[in-house]
């Protein structure tokens, strides 16, 4: 099947290499315009791109997916298929109608859950025990297609987004493989997605990030492990924020939510359960280190608190 993929972060190349290595036609690529990127802030282009051009595939860069000089070489490329992961614009009726079979749209969660921009980052911090991927026919309602493939994957203790998203980009991209080989084949059929159970998965802010010990441990590890690595778990001490890693629970209680408490072995934060073990640590302006070197160097009091 001849197709046009649409995908821009590091997590929708391994659906672009799979289409590359499948029995379908990758004719071209579109992805979002080059960004600044790094302390320089040089235009950089998107993973996907990089990918691209590393495989001689034309590369689409729109500023928009209304642009008229898109939708014409859109129309001149005949595409039968887009499938599409986390391009990050919004696609028109008029673009949707281009591919005989539509776009066809690989999102990180067992749909109807979690539709929008953050699905997995909201999985790991709401404590859901199982998430997934879902390939779903792409319309202008978000994320509210019907579904034409589901997989589903554990979401394991030690889980950030980063790991799990990384196993859900490669399952998904199978996935996705699988569902345009069926339609090709003409042997699949979508179900549309039921009407309950739906949830919104919205775009994490830099304050999303901020922790609240009074909560009990498992929300905290949960909600600093959903946030790791963007837009990052921070909480304040003494009026400057410090970024936190992903910690560990401990098994008893020693500390109101918040209280610090410093030994040589680890450093601990109270909540209204248990204690959890802060691993690493990152103050504005520094290095990520672990948590005792930052306690040492910045001499911090017996009884700190974070705020």
């Amino acid at each position: 099947m001849r197709v046009v993929f649409a995908g821009t972060p590091e997590a929708a190349v391994p659906t672009l290499e799979a289409l590359v290595k499948s029995r379908h036609d990758v004719v071209a690529v579109i992805t979002r315009p080059d960004a600044p990127a790094g302390r320089g802030r040089t235009l950089t282009p998107s993973p996907v791109a990089v990918a691209a051009e590393a495989h001689g595939i034309e590369v689409l860069k729109p500023a928009k997916p209304s642009d008229p000089e898109f939708m014409a070489r859109l129309r001149e490329l005949e595409p039968a298929c887009i499938p599409i992961v986390a391009y990050g614009a919004l696609i028109r009726r008029e673009a949707l109608d281009i591919p005989e079979y539509g776009w066809v749209n690989l999102h990180f969660s067992v749909l109807p859950s979690w539709r929008g921009a953050a699905p997995v980052q909201r999985a790991i911090m709401a404590g859901d025990e199982v998430t997934g991927a879902t390939v779903f026919s792409l319309v202008e309602e978000l994320d509210a297609g019907p579904t034409l493939g589901t997989i589903t994957e554990l979401i394991r203790d030690d889980d950030t987004a980063e790991t799990l998203l990384g196993r859900l980009a490669d399952w998904g991209s199978k996935l996705l493989v699988d569902v345009i080989d069926h339609i090709e084949d003409g042997d699949i059929s979508a179900i549309p997605q039921p009407d309950e159970n739906i949830s919104y998965a919205h775009k994490l802010t830099t304050e999303d990030g901020r922790i609240d010990w009074n909560r009990p441990a498992f929300a905290v590890n949960r909600h600093i492990r959903g946030c790791t690595p963007a837009p990052g778990a921070w909480t304040t001490f003494a009026d400057q924020r410090l970024k936190v890693g992903p910690p560990r629970i401990a098994d008893d209680r020693t500390l109101t939510p918040g209280k610090l408490g410093i030994s040589k072995r680890e450093i601990r934060v109270g909540t209204t359960t248990t204690d959890v073990i802060l691993g690493d640590v990152q103050p504005v302006g520094k290095k990520l280190m672990p948590a005792a070197d930052w306690a040492r160097g910045t001499s911090v009091p017996d009884d700190s608190s974070f705020a």
